[in-house]
């Protein structure tokens, strides 16, 4: 039997993040996000969570040394084109993190920084937000709070739409490269989130709310579509209107889904599509 022409790898995306036992969030929805969307998801955990549709119930963390030896695993082997970041709850499990976007010079890193579930329940403890902002604003592509994060972040609350430009610009001004702030949480018929970064103008991105209790895990879901397309090849304000597009239908088709007695989670495989792949240079073997 003639050997095999290994010409191609398939787009890769390595999420960093807490998992959900519930399903909903966390690395079971970046999983299956990196899935949906024709990518091949890997994982390194930092926390294991007790979790269902109504509330945490327990967090586990994960001793630092071992997510950095789930990190190497991946990335000495597999290799990646894009990174997710989500929940991180010490500041060792962020350090670690830091180290590792240097060692491997990560590009088209994604930020999502995790601090309350969907339930209200807090998900950082306090003397790692600074550590995050210091290690992380700097070295990620984009981060991608929402009002609430945004909010604990600041030190005040985001009353309205008209506030959203102001915090965006404080953000940046924190030292994060470009923001996604998301205004979902905002009373309205209409959902107002906002791109900024140092080099451009402001984008704001409109669309109408979708009513649905099953909206678990949306801000894990978001992070994750942003860096999939990014790890596709598409620039970060293509990758966000994509992703963005890709949730609001997420939350269209599971919205008339019982999933638990709670916040359900989205429908992330309405519409899956072929692993992507991609044609590797001569003499190649992880990039």
């Amino acid at each position: 039997m003639p050997p095999m022409n290994h010409s191609y790898r398939y787009a890769r995306v390595l999420t960093i993040a807490g998992s959900d036992s519930g399903g909903g969030a966390g690395i079971q929805a970046d999983l299956k996000t990196f899935a949906a969307l024709g990518c091949y998801g890997t994982s390194a955990i930092t926390a294991l969570t007790a979790q269902n549709t109504v509330g945490v119930q327990g967090i586990h963390a994960v001793p630092a040394e071992f997510l950095k030896a789930q990190i190497q695993s991946v990335l000495d082997d597999i290799g990646v084109d894009a990174v997710k970041i989500g929940m991180l709850h010490a500041p060792g499990i962020v350090e670690v993190v830091a180290w590792a976007i240097d060692h491997y010079q990560l590009t088209n890193v994604v930020l999502d920084p995790v601090m309350v579930a969907t339930s209200g329940d807090r998900l950082i403890a306090s003397e790692t937000v600074q550590v995050l902002v210091h290690e992380l604003f700097p070295r990620v592509s984009v981060i991608t709070p929402n009002l609430d994060e945004a909010a604990l972040l600041l030190g005040r609350d985001i009353p309205n739409a008209d506030a959203l430009d102001i915090a965006a610009q404080d953000l940046l001004a924190m030292g994060a490269r470009a923001v996604l702030l998301k205004g979902g949480h905002l009373a309205g018929d209409e959902v107002v989130d906002l791109l900024a970064d140092a080099s451009g103008p402001l984008q704001r991105l409109a669309s109408r709310r979708i009513a649905s209790r099953n909206v678990h895990g949306t801000g894990c879901t978001l992070s994750s579509a942003i860096a999939a397309h990014l790890a596709l090849g598409h620039g970060l304000s293509e990758a966000v209107s994509l992703a963005r597009a890709f949730i609001l239908e997420a939350i269209a088709q599971g919205a008339d889904v019982t999933t638990g007695q709670g916040h359900g989670p989205l429908n992330h495989g309405f519409a899956p599509v072929p692993l992507h792949r991609i044609t590797k240079p001569p003499s190649t073997v992880n990039t």
